[in-house]
């Protein structure tokens, strides 16, 4: 039987199949989506640039509200020019990539604040602050979720942040030493959600991490480089905030308030773009990493 549709309607459904035929989302077409309002720019003194050999840029945005004594060492050593010349000196395959003064003999630059293991975690009692959970199980914490554009683990009034890949911590020695945040690493493999609350995290690697990730493995214990090996040489790092306007990187952080994080999270957990035959329905914190973009 010829059937027969009136113009309008067979507009109509030309428009529902050509609906029908869009691709599934992603979470990355939710990114790309997100309007301006959903990002916020990253302050150039939480940005901290490290250039070493063959002139390659790391930049490490660090987290203040949660590692102050830390992060404030770390401007004081940034300020005082005190990684230059030291060296990248342990790349331990699927775990960190770890650098500092490799003699532990660099005097440190006066300012230096004391810390503890207490400086671990970040109390939330008392505090107003919009959390944004993730409502998926964990199995290092009984809660985890987002707050001022980072991923946070929590358990009643502590919150900490997790150790996920490109994540930045502190080198300590054995407890109740914390470390003064001379001696970082970077996480280059499957997250050690064991060291949470064991070290001090200060930061996340956003930008240059293939940098940090694909150096040559020590052979030394634990990844050291060995007397033969080629220690990786920190040519300089300095904050942005003391950088020339011109040589300021400028990045943005989605808001996780924002609908567009929501959308993000969302598709995270729930894959169902042409890839995915079976979308896991969860995600965990390491998982979801909060979008980052650079600003021309």
């Amino acid at each position: 039987m010829i059937r027969f549709f009136a113009p309008a309607l067979f507009a109509s459904l030309l428009a529902s199949t050509a609906v029908a035929a869009d691709p599934p989302p992603t979470p990355a077409a939710a990114v790309a989506a997100a309007p301006a309002d959903a990002w916020r720019a990253i302050a150039a003194e939480d940005l901290l640039v490290m250039t070493i050999e063959g002139d390659k840029r790391v930049v490490i945005q660090l987290a203040p509200a949660f590692a102050p004594r830390h992060v404030g060492n770390i401007r004081t050593l940034a300020r005082a020019h005190w990684w230059d010349g030291t060296s990248i000196n342990r790349v331990q395959d699927n775990y960190v990539t770890q650098w500092g003064d490799a003699t532990e003999k660099k005097p440190m630059p006066p300012g230096m604040m004391p810390t503890s293991p207490a400086d671990y975690v970040r109390s939330l009692a008392n505090v107003r602050l919009a959390i944004t959970p993730l409502s998926y199980p964990d199995a290092y914490a009984p809660a985890t979720g987002y707050v001022d554009g980072w991923p946070m683990a929590m358990n009643g009034d502590a919150a900490w942040l997790p150790h996920c890949y490109g994540y930045v911590g502190v080198g300590r020695n054995l407890s109740p030493d914390a470390g003064t945040g001379a001696e970082l690493y970077t996480v280059i493999g499957h997250a050690p959600r064991q060291l949470d609350r064991n070290i001090a995290v200060v930061g996340r690697v956003i930008d240059g991490m293939a940098h940090l990730s694909s150096l040559p493995r020590g052979s030394g214990e634990l990844g050291f480089y060995t007397a033969t090996e080629h220690p990786v040489p920190i040519l300089s790092v300095r904050l942005a905030s003391d950088l020339a306007p011109a040589d300021q990187p400028r990045f943005q952080a989605m808001d996780v308030a924002s609908p567009s994080f929501a959308a993000y999270l969302r598709l995270r957990a729930n894959r169902k773009d042409d890839f995915y035959d079976l979308p896991a329905g969860g995600v965990d914190i390491c998982n979801a990493p909060v979008p980052v973009r650079p600003v021309p």
